[in-house]
């Protein structure tokens, strides 16, 4: 994992959080990771900062999961006063499912006109995955080279980020990602030519191909926004072929983008399927899985679905809130703005500091590409990491992303201020001149 803390380096660490990493250790075992070379412990968070043991506040520009900011007093309410009323499974009628489910289906296109719930984004990649195998009678689905979908045993078989000792599906073909820096010639032709071979690929062995999946901003395969558009091809190429095209959206999704709602319509695409997850519930487990209705048809009458507290009131009550919070409060707006003066000012650094190959992004979520040498675009992964413990130092939270995690992932709540901002980038122009 990126950015990984080492147990080894537990002995440096002090009393307590050495208690806490060894009694960790021992309870939950070795599954669990940890950020930074020296952990952090919180104890409470508002808005876009957390604050540790100490009491002391760090800046948050990395957590996408409270989406309308940490805390926010709107959700805490909502969640709060639907659990002293009612929580149950869908199976009973309640109105607040279907008040939602009508403001969320008009934020996307109007081709798009069911939703079903789950409780995580990995729970709808494998439902959105199920029902493309159950409508294309195909089990082949293309993902990029580090992509990242969920943890299910479908899902992780198409999620080549897991790494090395999670094996990828035998029905399962891995395209390069779409990286303009490193790309030469158009991007969109040249990517969807990617796709078609993979297609045939499948083709050849016997497999018949289901779908496509991808992230609209390729969070994993180390932030790859634009130049928007370049989708399109990608998605007419996978419908030639009988294919459905799924648009993962947990991450581009919910105004991140700032450009749009969600990620997928910055490239004038219409999904057959769009999955969400954790950022529609500002951390209440809640993601869906939204359809082109048609899709659902034989799946809904022949299949037997069920998700016993995917779309339960307190869940919607939550991701109700924060559509509220996203429209009342201009987030949206908010993004565009704010990631355009984030772009802009670590673009001036770049002139500065040649480690830095390219920046790119949308709206909140930013990705800076740190190289060893800018004629060979050679990955600097050394660096990467650095950047991201020197900036923890600092009480910054950020991470790494990419293949070789030499990208640094910029994604803050989205109520990130240009006031905020100012103050990222001054530690962020800080740590590269230290580190230069």
């Amino acid at each position: 994992m990126v950015n990984a803390f080492d147990p080894a380096g537990a002995a440096a660490l002090d009393d307590s959080r050495r208690d806490m990493v060894e009694r960790r250790a021992r309870l939950l075992g070795p599954g669990y990771k940890l950020f930074y070379d020296e952990p952090v412990h919180f104890v409470r968070a508002q808005g876009v900062h957390l604050y540790d043991a100490d009491g002391k506040e760090y800046l948050d520009v990395y957590n996408n999961v409270p989406s309308v900011g940490h805390c926010h007093p709107r959700v805490v309410e909502a969640v709060s006063r639907q659990l002293g009323v009612l929580n149950t499974h869908t199976r009973y009628l309640h109105d607040s499912i279907l008040q939602y489910s009508e403001q969320l289906l008009a934020t996307l296109p109007a081709e798009i006109g069911h939703v079903m719930y789950t409780c995580t984004g990995s729970e709808a990649s494998d439902l959105a995955m199920r029902i493309t195998r159950h409508v294309t009678g195909g089990t082949g689905f293309i993902v990029t080279a580090n992509a990242y979908h969920g943890h299910t045993i479908a899902v992780s078989q198409a999620s080549p980020s897991m790494g090395e000792h999670v094996p990828l599906g035998v029905h399962t073909r891995v395209v390069p990602a779409p990286d303009a820096y490193r790309t030469e010639g158009d991007l969109g032709a040249v990517f969807a030519g990617q796709v078609e071979a993979a297609i045939a690929d499948l083709r050849r062995h016997g497999i018949r191909f289901a779908g496509f999946i991808a992230d609209s901003l390729f969070s994993s395969d180390g932030i790859l926004p634009g130049p928007a558009g370049f989708l399109k091809p990608v998605a007419e190429v996978v419908r030639k072929h009988g294919g459905l095209y799924i648009a993962d959206e947990v991450q581009p999704g919910f105004a991140r983008t700032g450009d749009a709602m969600w990620g997928f319509q910055r490239h004038g695409v219409t999904p057959d399927l769009v999955t969400m997850g954790k950022p529609m519930g500002n951390g209440i487990p809640i993601g869906g899985v939204a359809a082109r209705p048609e899709l659902l048809e034989d799946f809904g009458r022949n299949t037997r679905y069920f998700n016993t507290f995917g779309g339960s009131p307190v869940c919607i009550a939550a991701a109700q809130a924060v559509l509220d919070v996203i429209r009342d409060e201009k987030l949206q707006e908010n993004s565009r703005i704010v990631g355009r003066a984030m772009l802009d000012g670590i673009q001036a650094m770049a002139e500065k500091h040649a480690a830095i190959g390219d920046v790119r992004g949308a709206g909140l979520f930013v990705g800076v590409d740190f190289v060893k040498d800018r004629a060979t675009r050679e990955p600097d992964a050394a660096l990467g990491l650095r950047v991201v413990n020197r900036l923890r130092e600092k009480r910054v939270l950020i991470s790494a992303s990419g293949k070789e995690g030499n990208v640094l992932k910029i994604r803050p709540p989205l109520p990130f201020s240009l006031a905020d901002n100012d103050r990222f980038l001054g530690l962020l122009a800080e740590t590269l001149a230290e580190l230069a």
